[in-house]
C-alpha cells in the first residue's frame, strides 16, 4: 500500500512540475487552458484518422492538444486507457445517435438497417480505428465484435424482443448480425489501407462487469455463451450459395 501511495505522489509531483514549467514558459504567467477527457479523445481520434494508429503516442497527442505529454495523465492513465476511451467514445456517440432516431413504429428491420449503416459510418470515417474497436477486450466473453458493449447488446436484444422475438431467435439474430457486420466492414477498411494486425503487443484483460443493470443479458447469458460457430458457418455458406445460384446464368 505504501508503495502505491509513493507512486501516486511521484506522478502528482511530476504533473505539478510540468504545469509549473508551462506557466513559467508563458510570458503572461498564465496556466495553459484546462483539457477534458472528451477533448483529448476527440483530438486522439483526429490524430489517428490523419496519421494512423501507430503514430498515436502520448507525446504526439500532447503536442496536438497544446500541452506537455505528462499533463494528459490527469485524464488518461496511459496508451491502453486512451485506446479504450477512444473505443467507448465512438460507441457511445453511435448509441446516442441511434437511440434518438429509434421509433417503435418503424419496425425491427428499420432498426437493424439504421444500426448497420451507423456502424459502417464509423468504419468508413475512422478506418484506422475500426480494427481496434473490433478487437478490444470484451466486457464478457460472449460480447461479440464489432460493438463490444453490454449496453449495446442490451438495447439490441431489448429492441428485437419488443417486436416479438423470443430469447433464442433474438440471440440467433445477434450472432448473425454481428458476424455480417464484422466480416464486411473489416474487408472494407482493409481495402482503404487500414492494418488489420494489432498494433499492441499485448492487450490487457478487461474486468468482467456485473449484469445487474442488463436484465436481458442476465436472462440470456447461457444462450449467448453457447458455441454455434460450425452451424453458423454452414448456414452462412448455404445462404451465399443460394444467392449466387439465383444470380447465375440459366
Amino acid at each position: 500500500m505504501a508503495r502505491a501511495q509513493t507512486c501516486t505522489v511521484g506522478v502528482t509531483d511530476a504533473l505539478d512540475e510540468t504545469e509549473s514549467a508551462a506557466v513559467a514558459g508563458n510570458p503572461e504567467g498564465r496556466r495553459p487552458r484546462s483539457l477534458t477527457r472528451a477533448e483529448i479523445l476527440d483530438t486522439a481520434i483526429e490524430l489517428v484518422d490523419r496519421e494512423g494508429l501507430d503514430q498515436l503516442t502520448m507525446r504526439r497527442l500532447g503536442s496536438a492538444c497544446g500541452v506537455e505529454a505528462m499533463a494528459l495523465y490527469r485524464h488518461v492513465h496511459g496508451r491502453q486507457d486512451l485506446l479504450g476511451g477512444i473505443v467507448d467514445h465512438l460507441v457511445e456517440k453511435l448509441y446516442d445517435d441511434q437511440l434518438a432516431a429509434r421509433r417503435q413504429e418503424d419496425g425491427w428491420q428499420d432498426y437493424l438497417v439504421r444500426l448497420a449503416h451507423g456502424v459502417r459510418a464509423i468504419a468508413i470515417e475512422h478506418p484506422h480505428l475500426f480494427p481496434t474497436l473490433a478487437t478490444r477486450p470484451p466486457e464478457a466473453p460472449w460480447v461479440r465484435p464489432p460493438l463490444r458493449s453490454m449496453k449495446w447488446m442490451e438495447t439490441f436484444l431489448d429492441t428485437l424482443i419488443s417486436y416479438g422475438f423470443d430469447d433464442r431467435t433474438a440471440v440467433s439474430a445477434y450472432r448473425a448480425y454481428t458476424t455480417f457486420l464484422l466480416g464486411q466492414l473489416l474487408l472494407e477498411v482493409s481495402a482503404r489501407g487500414a492494418s488489420l494486425s494489432p498494433v499492441e503487443d499485448e492487450l490487457p484483460e478487461r474486468t468482467l462487469r456485473s449484469l445487474s443493470n442488463y436484465p436481458n443479458l442476465q436472462r440470456m447469458q447461457k444462450q449467448l455463451s453457447e458455441d454455434h460457430g460450425a452451424t453458423e458457418f454452414e448456414e452462412a455458406l448455404e445462404s451465399l450459395l443460394d444467392r449466387l445460384e439465383n444470380g447465375a446464368p440459366r
